[in-house]
């Protein structure tokens, strides 16, 4: 398989699981069917969209290529006809975020180590693709972003991106980097969730840590 080829491959499957991971959101606010899809398309190209900007690639992939589009479109519809199938996955949008957010922290940072050149904004670039989408969702379904907290999350993007740039300023064999920098960003991920592993955080003495309730 080409290289070219298999980053595309990774990109579209990122695309798929981050829009499930949008649309099964929006579902569970009771959004409608424009409601689902918008959320979907805007959390699977969020972060590319982001990225593609910032390394002057205009208009953004996922503006002018259509199976991005096709591809969100699917995963909604996917989620609004197999609803029960899905929930029955435990916490079904933080295991397609994570899995999402490996694909696209290492398809980012090839991405944008192909056209900046540049170590450290590639790794940045390759976390912001990651990360970007799910902030969005965040912010529009009224909630605080998974990057603003203090669970490991953006910091798993930055360690999958990380191994990707370094494989490839190395020349390590792309049939094998890819994945290895998916499968880091996305076990970080889903340890954390799994055993409660969290950044730590500053509260100052007298402060009223008790998150409000909704």
């Amino acid at each position: 398989m080409s290289e070219h080829l298999l980053f595309t491959l990774l990109d579209i499957a990122g695309t798929f699981v981050f829009a499930l991971s949008g649309a099964v959101a929006a579902k569970q606010r009771n959004l409608d069917l424009f409601g689902i899809v918008t959320i979907a398309f805007t959390v699977a190209c969020g972060g590319g969209l982001i990225r593609d900007l910032c390394i002057g690639v205009t208009p953004p992939a996922s503006l002018s290529s259509w199976p991005y589009l096709m591809v969100s479109a699917i995963a909604a519809l996917v989620v609004i006809g197999a609803y029960r199938l899905v929930v029955r996955l435990k916490q079904p949008v933080l295991f397609f975020d994570a899995l999402g957010l490996g694909l696209f922290a290492a398809a980012g940072a090839h991405k944008a180590l192909l056209h900046v050149h540049s170590a450290e904004v590639a790794i940045l670039l390759g976390m912001i693709t990651g990360v970007g989408g799910g902030v969005m969702r965040d912010v529009l379904l009224n909630r605080v972003p998974l990057i603003l907290q203090k669970e490991i999350y953006a910091s798993a993007a930055l360690l999958g991106a990380t191994f990707e740039v370094v494989g490839e300023l190395q020349n390590w064999s792309t049939q094998w980097v890819p994945w290895v920098a998916i499968g880091l960003c996305y076990g970080l991920r889903y340890l954390a969730l799994q055993y409660h592993w969290n950044l730590p955080t500053f509260a100052t003495a007298g402060d009223d840590v008790t998150p409000p309730s909704e």
